[in-house]
């Protein structure tokens, strides 16, 4: 048994600003669970501490605070085997860190720390090179932004989370759980990681290619229609066209359209583009990226032309959709992929 005064393991947890709670407070508790033979959040079996960008409070994604312990920059990395950075909803906002964060995770990194991104984290350690030839586990709904911004970096579709060497990544919400209850295996052994999930109210722990059934709730739920909604997410980018798209359905377009139209009060082609024109929506508020990739991301080879589409949907311009969006707070929206 491992005595109490060396644990199996340590963390170093580090909340980015604007941080999203769940993630945090996932992993966290699964520590606490698995740090102690009883529940009273003794660090015994694992250890860590709460460190910010600077010392003092960090306000959440939610409006909650929460109190760091110390500064990353006063911290000897030597203390820790694993760094794990919590991100915010805002990609651009992580990758925006980087010029002062750059030379402090490079020099943990070299002292043999593991970095590990949860959540939109990873666009800070890719903004730093720190993830430059790794695999890398990202939240489908900022997949094509990370492939935008960081085309070199190999992404794990799908992936709740992977370990490549020396950096880990997951993908956020409570698949941090899972990563946490992987960590502790490998620590501490598979009981002792275990312990507390009942108490969480978790079933057993994912393996990291679990395919969320969340995601694909269409798809297994709605017969031909969910699957053609899937299909059409996983085809966003490409030349496909509605013809096709009733082929791997395995049914005929007449058909197809006669679904759509009963369910969504439009065609196929129609909830297609109306699927690309939200994401690009979605995209424009929470990215810095030009129209033209963009028009990449959807299949749509001029951007012009895009932009047209747009303002006939929305309008206004895609330039005035983003400048309006950094004045006003965005209105309550659906996430890219969904009407």
């Amino acid at each position: 048994m491992t005595s109490p005064d060396v644990a199996d393991v340590r963390f170093l947890l580090l909340p980015l600003p604007d941080f999203a709670l769940l993630p945090f407070a996932g992993f966290l508790d699964k520590l606490r669970f698995s740090a102690d033979d009883e529940d009273y959040s003794r660090q015994r079996y694992c250890r860590w501490t709460i460190a910010g960008l600077t010392a003092g409070s960090i306000r959440a994604s939610c409006g909650a605070l929460l109190q760091a312990e110390q500064a990353l920059a006063e911290l000897d990395p030597g203390d820790y085997d694993y760094l794990v950075l919590f991100g915010s909803r805002q990609a651009s906002a992580m990758s925006a860190l980087a010029p002062g964060c750059r030379a402090l995770l490079r020099s943990i990194a070299a002292r043999g720390v593991k970095l590990v991104s949860i959540d939109n984290a990873c666009f800070l350690l890719a903004a730093c090179g720190l993830l430059d030839g790794y695999r890398v586990a990202v939240h489908w709904r900022h997949v094509a932004e990370f492939q935008a911004s960081f085309p070199r970096v190999r992404l794990v579709p799908e992936a709740l989370y992977l370990q490549d060497g020396a950096r880990l990544s997951c993908a956020g919400g409570t698949a941090a759980i899972d990563l946490a209850v992987a960590l502790l295996s490998r620590h501490s052994g598979r009981e002792r990681a275990l312990k507390g999930l009942a108490d969480m109210l978790v079933d057993d722990s994912r393996s990291s290619q679990h395919a969320l059934r969340s995601l694909h709730a269409a798809a297994s739920d709605r017969g031909p229609l969910g699957r053609a909604i899937a299909q059409m997410r996983d085809w966003l980018a490409g030349p496909h066209h509605t013809e096709r798209l009733a082929q791997a359905v395995g049914i005929s377009r007449r058909q197809l359209d006669r679904l759509f139209h009963a369910s969504h009060g439009m065609s196929a082609s129609d909830y297609w583009q109306e699927m690309r024109l939200q994401h690009v929506r979605w995209r424009l508020l929470n990215s810095p990226h030009s129209l033209a990739t963009l028009a990449d991301e959807v299949g749509v080879a001029d951007s012009s032309y895009l932009g047209k589409l747009f303002r006939r949907r929305f309008g206004l311009t895609p330039g005035a959709c983003r400048r309006q969006a950094a004045t006003t707070p965005p209105p309550d929206e659906a996430p890219p992929g969904t009407i």
